[in-house]
Parts: C-alpha cells; sequence; structure tokens
C-alpha cells in the first residue's frame, strides 16, 4: 500500500505542479513564466518525487510509464492495475485541487482549456490528430529509452532523477506547441474531467500514443541494449 499511496502523491504533486504553472503563472501579467517556465516546473515535480518516493514506489507517476517497465522486463504485472488507478486518482485530485483555486479569479473558463492536452482546434498551435498522434507516441518513446537508461545498473548511481526529470522538461520544450504535452495518462485525465466536452472526447489519443510509444521506448531499449545487460 505505501508503493501505491507513493504512486498517489507523487502523481498528485506532477499534475498540481506541472499544470498548475500552466493555469495559474504561464501567463501572469507581466512577470508569466512562459512555455520554459512551464516545461521546468513539470520536469522538476519529476525531479523532486523521483528522490522523495523512487525509493518506494519507483516513481512512475505515469501509467504508460508503468505498463513500459513492464514490457520492458522491469515491473510485475500484477501491480500495473492499482499503479495505474493510483496515478489516475492522483492527477484528479490535483486536479480538483487547481480548480478550486483557479476559479478563485474572476472570469475563470474552465472550457477555455484548464491545460488540458488536445489537436486540432485544440491544439495551441493548431495541429492536426495525425501530428499530436506521432508526436505523443515518438516523446513517449524517448521517455522511457531515457528512463530505463538513466535506471540500468550500469548507468551512474544517483543521477536517474535528473536525467528523467530534465528528460521530461525536454518533451516539454519540444511538444507543447503541439499537444499541450501529455506523454502521460494520468495528466491528461486528471484536468480533462474538470473540462469536459472537448476533452474528454480526445482523451482518447492521450492514452492509445503515449502507451504505445512507451511500448516502442521499451521494446527499442531491450532489443538494442538488452543483449549487453544480459552478457554484463
Amino acid at each position: 500500500m505505501k508503493q501505491y499511496g507513493a504512486e498517489f502523491f507523487g502523481t498528485f504533486w506532477l499534475v498540481l505542479g506541472g499544470c498548475g504553472s500552466a493555469v495559474l503563472a504561464a501567463a501572469f501579467p507581466a512577470v508569466g513564466i512562459g512555455l520554459l517556465g512551464v516545461s521546468l516546473a513539470f520536469g522538476l515535480t519529476v525531479l523532486t518525487m523521483a528522490y522523495a518516493i523512487g525509493h518506494i514506489s519507483g516513481c512512475h507517476l505515469n501509467p504508460a510509464v508503468s505498463i513500459g517497465l513492464w514490457a520492458g522486463g522491469r515491473f510485475p504485472a500484477g501491480k500495473l492495475l492499482p499503479y495505474i488507478v493510483a496515478q489516475v486518482l492522483g492527477g484528479i485530485l490535483a486536479a480538483g485541487v487547481l480548480f478550486v483555486i483557479a476559479s478563485g479569479k474572476a472570469g475563470f473558463d474552465v472550457t477555455a482549456g484548464f491545460a488540458s492536452n488536445g489537436y486540432g482546434a485544440h491544439s495551441p498551435g493548431g495541429y492536426s490528430m495525425i501530428a499530436a498522434l506521432v508526436t505523443e507516441v515518438v516523446m513517449t518513446m524517448m521517455f522511457l529509452i531515457i528512463i530505463m537508461g538513466a535506471t540500468d545498473k550500469r548507468a551512474p548511481q544517483g543521477f536517474a532523477p535528473l536525467a528523467i526529470g530534465l528528460g521530461l522538461t525536454l518533451i516539454h520544450l519540444i511538444s507543447i506547441p503541439v499537444t499541450n504535452t501529455s506523454v502521460n495518462p494520468a495528466r491528461s485525465t486528471g484536468v480533462a474531467v474538470f473540462v469536459g466536452g472537448w476533452a474528454t472526447s480526445q482523451l482518447w489519443l492521450f492514452w492509445v500514443a503515449p502507451i504505445v510509444g512507451a511500448l516502442l521506448g521499451a521494446l527499442a531499449y531491450r532489443c538494442f541494449l538488452g543483449r549487453d545487460e544480459a552478457r554484463s
């Protein structure tokens, strides 16, 4: 239960910190943090939680990561469902807290986006569904390769949180204009629940694409680097 609790609170922090920075601080008058700040916020949530709970649950904070680590032979199948449930519930609670905070400002309109992920008319840059699908698959694939490489027994010990947190920052710097960056179904689900409408109707892509990308990343790592691991 401590592992599931760690995933719950870790994902809560990721959604509150990352989406909170986008909703509350990205365009704040005169001193808004912009896309760079939001990207850093998402990376910092993973970095801080990796040190805080990595030794408890592995700090997945993401259903796609859990599935990818399972495919990569790093995580037992029996824990997949409880991890995913804990992650999604943590994301929804964080979005609820963020909604209470954001709605305290006059003129707040949750349907305007609320840091939801989208494509087409709901993509920040107006990118198509295909562009969004490719972006989410490729970015999640690379994220899994970073995670598996940084946590490999042969990698320098103690630095994995830095590589993973900075990797997520880079992913956001690349893909926020395309989809608002998901690579995480729990993050997408949390805010979509409160937006409803278009956000929930497009949510399928932000489950399917990250999971496919995670599987590809895990399989790529096993195929190209797993043999070396087996011989070491």
